[in-house]
């Protein structure tokens, strides 16, 4: 398998990365739960991520074709920075991809202390990918009892109520 290449995404193409990261999740909540009318990742969150200070999107290229991408949080000062969003896209996952895009990132920002990111308790291939092919340990569990501070309101996007409340906060702490 070739390297992957992070490209930024301009302007223009925002309407096409936030298709793909849709389309992506859409079918990773369908395959496990079926058919769902809403959308589990809204526009509103994605963008809320392209808003984020310090945030950096990137398509990843494999071989000149888009397979996956990414939206960033990264603190220069801090060094602690967040993996808000991360899609492999349709057709190309169980093929190692996300886990090349995940290395491509780790090689882009050498300089990171820790790494956060988040994911729903359902999302077994998620948690899988993050604990068991990243590296993160998972540090938190958000729930009914104990509700993630930076939440806004009892639901998630568009997962259902009994489903958006459950994430696990994960974390990987990198070498000096």
């Amino acid at each position: 398998m070739s390297n992957i290449k992070l490209v930024p995404v301009k302007k223009a193409e925002k309407v096409q990365f936030i298709k793909a990261i849709q389309t992506a999740f859409q079918k990773s909540y369908e395959t496990t739960f079926g058919h769902q009318n809403a959308l589990v990742l809204p526009i509103s969150d994605i963008e809320a991520s392209f808003n984020t200070p310090g945030s950096r999107a990137y398509f990843a290229f494999l071989d000149d074709k888009i397979v996956g991408g990414t939206v960033l949080v990264i603190d220069d000062v801090s060094h602690y920075n967040k993996l808000e969003l991360l899609y492999v896209a349709d057709g190309v996952q169980s093929k190692g991809v996300g886990q090349k895009i995940w290395q491509a990132l780790e090689a882009a920002y050498p300089g990171t202390k820790i790494w956060e990111t988040h994911t729903p308790y359902y999302d077994k291939r998620n948690i899988h990918f993050y604990v068991n092919r990243c590296g993160f340990k998972i540090v938190e569990f958000f729930n009914i009892k104990h509700r993630d501070p930076h939440q806004e309101g009892d639901q998630v996007g568009g997962l259902p109520l009994e489903l958006g409340i459950n994430f696990f906060r994960f974390e990987k702490e990198m070498g000096s």
